[in-house]
């Protein structure tokens, strides 16, 4: 039997592939909750970012309707996506086709987003009669814009690869390839501060851990390396303390 999710590491980066391309990669009970383990693995193994992406033709076609479907699947499905917006380094998303239902969810719950030529995003919870969390519906809109968001939740609409990359719902065009070139780049980066950077970016109303974050960062040895890299004229060696 395959396995539902291969997890590759490539030197700080660590690539996570959802494995079920016969159902296109929709997610089940068992998957969501070994994405969400997997994520927990790398931040504590000091990964500096990760990449999501789908085995085959599709991203994730959505939560998987023939399977268990009911209130243990939706802990968990929401338990992984929650933790990806929360987890403090940066996951990539590489949209390798359609991202539908729960697969569009899977998708902002990552940092940034590479789509190829095939990616689409829909959520279509007004033709199956189900519901979405708000954090969802409220991300959805801050990525791609109020409009579009009304579009796709109210009218069931789809935005395809061009258009999300004109309203921002993704960041760049590209294939796996070049998600994991750019997580590499972004591997390279002050790890604080790119914590520091996506607490307040994904919302977090937690001033008490804004502030310390703040200061951890300025307080940092990375700080100090920056300072040096600087005046030696070379690139800073960051290491997330």
């Amino acid at each position: 039997m395959p396995d539902l999710l291969t997890i590759a590491r490539d030197g700080d980066v660590v690539v996570l592939t959802l494995g079920r391309p016969d159902r296109r990669n929709a997610l089940n009970l068992a998957l969501c909750r070994e994405i969400h383990e997997a994520v927990v693995d790398a931040v504590d193994q000091e990964a500096r970012a990760l990449v999501v992406t789908g085995d085959g033709s599709a991203f994730c076609a959505g939560a998987d309707l023939d399977g268990v479907y009911g209130d243990e699947f939706i802990e968990a499905l929401y338990r992984m996506l929650h933790h990806l917006a929360e987890v403090p380094v940066p996951v990539i998303a590489a949209v390798n086709g359609p991202a539908i239902g729960a697969g569009t969810q899977l998708a902002i719950a990552c940092d940034l987003r590479v789509v190829d030529e095939r990616a689409r995003f829909a959520v279509p919870t007004a033709r199956n009669g189900m519901a979405v969390d708000a954090w969802t519906i409220r991300t959805l809109a801050q990525l791609a814009g109020s409009g579009r968001a009304r579009r796709v939740m109210l009218a069931a609409d789809t935005i395809d690869r061009d258009e999300a990359l004109s309203c921002g719902l993704a960041d760049r065009a590209g294939r796996l390839e070049d998600a994991v070139a750019w997580a590499h780049e972004i591997a390279t980066l002050a790890p604080l501060t790119l914590a520091h950077n996506k607490l307040v970016l994904n919302g977090s109303t937690d001033d008490e851990r804004i502030a310390q974050s703040f200061a951890d960062v300025w307080a940092s040895e990375d700080v100090k390396e920056a300072a040096t890299a600087r005046a030696e004229k070379r690139d800073p060696i960051f290491r997330g303390h």
